[in-house]
C-alpha cells in the first residue's frame, strides 16, 4: 500500500517542538518546526516496559539529550490522558501509571512547557486535512484511535478497550500479540473487519491508518482510507500547540 508521507523538509519555524512518541515497543523523539517538519534526525530506544513512571521519565530525558535546543515539548502516550495525568497505560506493563502527573514530571526534568496527549490523537494531527469528520486508528502493540471535527481534536475515546468481536477488545483482536498468534493473513482479515465496524460506528468522512503495523496491510481498504507512516507520531507534536 502506498503511504502518504508527512514532510521532512528542514525549515525554520517560529518554535522548535521536541516531539516524543511513546510506544509499547519503542520510545522515539525528534525536534519539529511549526509545520511538523523534522529539524533533527529521530532517536529511538526500546521502551522500558514494566519500569516505574519515574524511571520512565529519566529514560526519556536521556533519549532526547542529543537533540539540541527546543522551546516546548509534545508527548504522545499510549493510554488515556486527562489534564496532564495518565489515567491508563495498558501496554506499559504496570498499574503505577494511574494518576501519574507525567506532564508536570517531564516539564520539571526538561525545563520546558509540556503538552501530553494520547499517542494516536497526536499522530492524527500530522495527517488530517482539517475538513469534516476524520479519524485515525493506529495498529501497533495495541489499537489506538483519534477523532477530529473540522481539524479540532475531539475528546479521546479508548476504543481499543471496547469489545470488537467474540468478546475480545480491539486491542486483543488486532493488537500485535494477536497478529503474532494468528499470522498476517488472518490478522489482515481482522483489520478489514475492524475498519468496517468503525466505519459503521463513526461514519467518518476519512480514516487514516497508522502505527508500526500499518505497513503490513495487504488489502485495499477503500477510497475513504489512507495509510500513513509511523513517523506521523512525532510530526503531530507541533499540532498540540495549535489552539
Amino acid at each position: 500500500m502506498a503511504e502518504t508521507q508527512p514532510s521532512k523538509i528542514r525549515t525554520i519555524g517560529r518554535f522548535r517542538t521536541l516531539a516524543i512518541d511513546v510506544g509499547g515497543t519503542h520510545l522515539k523523539a525528534t525536534v519539529v518546526d511549526d509545520g511538523g517538519h523534522f529539524l533533527a534526525e529521530p532517536v529511538r530506544v526500546n521502551t522500558p516496559v514494566g519500569s516505574s513512571p519515574r524511571a520512565f521519565v529519566k529514560a526519556l530525558a536521556k533519549l532526547v539529550a542529543p537533540l539540541g535546543d527546543y522551546d516546548r515539548v509534545s508527548v504522545g502516550f499510549p493510554g488515556a490522558i486527562k489534564n496532564g495525568h495518565v489515567l491508563t497505560a495498558p501496554n506499559l506493563g504496570n498499574k503505577r501509571w494511574a494518576s501519574f502527573e507525567l506532564e508536570a514530571a517531564l516539564s520539571k526534568v526538561l525545563g520546558k512547557p509540556v503538552r501530553l496527549a494520547n499517542d494516536a490523537d497526536m499522530q492524527g494531527l500530522a495527517v488530517i486535512s482539517g475538513k469534516g469528520l476524520e479519524m485515525i486508528i493506529t495498529l501497533g502493540t495495541g489499537f489506538g484511535t483519534g477523532i477530529y471535527v473540522d481539524g479540532r481534536l475531539a475528546p479521546h475515546i479508548e476504543l481499543g478497550r471496547h469489545p470488537s468481536r467474540k468478546g475480545k477488545s480491539y486491542d486483543e483482536y488486532v493488537g500485535n500479540a494477536a497478529r503474532k498468534r494468528v499470522g498476517d493473513r488472518k490478522w489482515n482479515k481482522r483489520v478489514k473487519r475492524a475498519i468496517a465496524q468503525i466505519r459503521d460506528l463513526v461514519n467518518f468522512d476519512h480514516l487514516y491508518v497508522g502505527g508500526g503495523n500499518a505497513k503490513r496491510i495487504d488489502f485495499t481498504p477503500g477510497a475513504d482510507v489512507t495509510i500513513v507512516p509511523n513517523t506521523a507520531g512525532m510530526a503531530g507534536g507541533a499540532g498540540l500547540w495549535k489552539d
